[in-house]
């Protein structure tokens, strides 16, 4: 994947993708039918020739059962800077957001830690995670709307907040340059 805003090597999604798909023991055609997606375009992200959005990678990572994170991780060095604006980014398809992953929880420890940047427009409507995911969120710019569809609440710099993550939930961008810390707990 190496559009504009996107800088996350399409190869690494699909190492994951057949990785992922091999642990669980089921097929290309299966695993399509689970995400909701078409075999064709599973098949291209598979083969590294395709260009998934956001929420696409959410479909197939709640299929697999697995966290966000594993289908676009890349090995970890022995030390880890990520400098502002570097580091696998995915825009979403229907809203102005781009969340970048900072790191990826290490074996036995189910967390992800992620930079969001919002515009205001469109929500990023989030379908539900795994069972059990918590997702904390903390402001940096801004002002962000966010939370469980039906219990969003306006969040302002330095304003914490945690919910589930495995209920449909979404992020609204109230002013320009949103930015906001989120971190994704898998239990």
């Amino acid at each position: 994947m190496t559009t504009e805003g996107s800088r996350l090597p399409r190869e690494w999604v699909a190492a994951a993708l057949r990785r992922e798909r091999a642990k669980a023991g089921i097929s290309l055609s299966e695993l399509a039918k689970r995400a909701g997606i078409a075999k064709s375009t599973l098949s291209q992200l598979e083969a590294a020739t395709g260009n998934p959005g956001i929420e696409t990678l959410w479909a197939l990572a709640v299929a697999l059962g697995v966290p966000f994170s594993v289908l676009v991780e890349s090995p970890a060095p022995a030390v880890t800077v990520i400098r502002a604006g570097e580091g696998p980014s995915m825009r979403a398809e229907d809203a102005p957001y781009v969340g970048t992953l900072f790191s990826a929880g290490p074996a036995g420890v189910r967390r992800d830690i992620y930079h969001g940047a919002m515009e205001p427009g469109a929500a990023r409507e989030s379908d539900p995670h795994i069972p059990g995911s918590v997702e904390h969120l903390v402001i940096s710019t801004g002002r962000l709307l966010a939370g469980p569809r039906d219990e969003t609440v306006e969040l302002a710099p330095g304003d914490y907040m945690s919910y589930r993550g495995d209920v449909p939930h979404l992020y609204r961008a109230l002013e320009p340059g949103t930015t906001f810390v989120l971190i994704m707990q898998h239990v």
